[in-house]
This record gives C-alpha cells, structure tokens and sequence, in this order.
C-alpha cells in the first residue's frame, strides 16, 4: 500500500484489515479491523478525517474525500463498490453504494440500503435507511426488504471479507 503522511496526520491501519498493494492512503484515514481497500482505491484525508469501519470495503478504483473538516465514516459492514466517488458525509451499516456510483457533499446514505449503479447522489441528500435509491439524481424507489437486492446488502461485506482474507494470505508479486 501506498500510504502519506499530510501536515502530520497519517494514516492507521488496524493489523487485521486488508489494505492491497496499489491503494493510497493520505493523512488521517483510519481502516478498522476487518476492513478491506481494494487495489487502485484511494483515500485521500488531506482536508477531512475518513474512518473505514469493521468489516466494510472500499473496492477497486474507487475514490473517498470530502469536503474540509467533514468526518467521513464508512460504517460497519458498509460496500463502496467499483469505480465509486464518496465525497459524503456517511453510509450507515450494511449500505452499499452500487459499482461507478457518486455520492457528493453532505450526503447519507442509511444504514441497510442500497444505491443502484452508476447513481449520482446528490450534495445534502440523506438516502433512508432500508431503501432501494436509484437515478441520476438518486431517489428512493423501494423499501428493499423482500427484494433481490437485499441479498446484496445482508451479505457482500461477510463474502468480501472472506476475499480480503484470501488476498492477504495468497497475492504475491510476479517477477
């Protein structure tokens, strides 16, 4: 991994967290255990503290920065899918944010719901807890309850975790 130190904030990674080779980490971004950053990920805390809670996952390629002196937190068990942009505020509990999907400034996403791919989440939206949002602009569409796309929040972190476990034990460089 690739990790900075800005103006004397530096990243923390717990023992027990994936962090792959290829993501960066700058200034005060905070990976908990369990949690996994996927390859070409960044996160970049120059100007704001991220926090990566236990056991969600920040995939490939994606970016999470936000806006001066926000707290971002990427909550327990939280997906940020491929090719994702997080400039908000927070994803609750088993949310997950759908592959090349944006979330700009000062918004939420709740916890158990799931933003469809290629969303765009606009600046102060708040997503609420157990829905289905989709568009551009993203909108609530559904409770998710009952729905296919439940299966996709009740179990990504747990399959992702398992994945992270396999990387850390198994990737190694090819000469």
């Amino acid at each position: 991994m690739f990790c900075y130190e800005f103006e004397g904030r530096r990243p923390q990674v717990h023992p027990e967290a994936f962090v792959a080779p290829t993501a960066t980490l700058i200034g005060d971004v905070r990976i908990e255990k369990g949690a996994s950053v996927w390859y070409g990920a960044v996160l970049r805390a120059d100007i704001c503290t991220i926090i990566v809670r236990e056991g969600s996952n920040i995939q490939d390629n994606s970016v999470v920065h936000g806006a001066p002196e926000v707290t971002i937190e990427i909550g327990p068990n939280a997906t940020v899918a491929h090719s994702c942009v997080f400039h908000g505020d927070s994803m609750g509990d088993k949310a997950l944010l759908g592959n090349a999907s944006t979330v700009l400034d000062h918004a939420t996403i709740g916890a158990g719901s799931l933003v469809a791919a290629g969303s765009i989440v606009t600046p102060g939206t708040a997503i609420p807890e157990g829905v289905l949002a989709a568009g551009a602009p993203a909108a609530t569409k559904k409770p998710i309850e009952g729905t296919g796309a439940s299966f996709w929040v009740e179990t990504n972190a747990v399959y992702y975790g398992e994945l992270a476990q396999r990387h850390r034990d198994g990737v190694k460089p090819v000469d």
